[in-house]
């Protein structure tokens, strides 16, 4: 159950965290980012693997960020 908890929270927070960027290349490399840092950080709540929590979720926010386009996800909109 708390792995399904924080698979929720990263997927969450990759989706909402692609947003930063306007061209798909800028939107999939701070997808990466954010979605490495998240990875990680929830495989070591839960006692997984950090480096196996970090490459999933870069290729989560990677491909979320290159799927999506700035009318899509944009946090920057008032």
């Amino acid at each position: 159950m708390r792995s399904l908890i924080a698979g929720l929270l990263v997927a969450v927070l990759i989706a909402g965290l692609t947003g930063c960027g306007t061209t798909t290349r800028e939107r999939a490399t701070s997808g990466a980012g954010v979605g490495a840092a998240v990875g990680a950080g929830a495989s070591a709540i839960t006692g997984g693997s950090i480096v196996r929590g970090a490459v999933i979720g870069a290729g989560v926010g990677a491909a979320t960020g290159a799927l999506t386009d700035e009318d899509d996800i944009n946090l920057e909109r008032d």
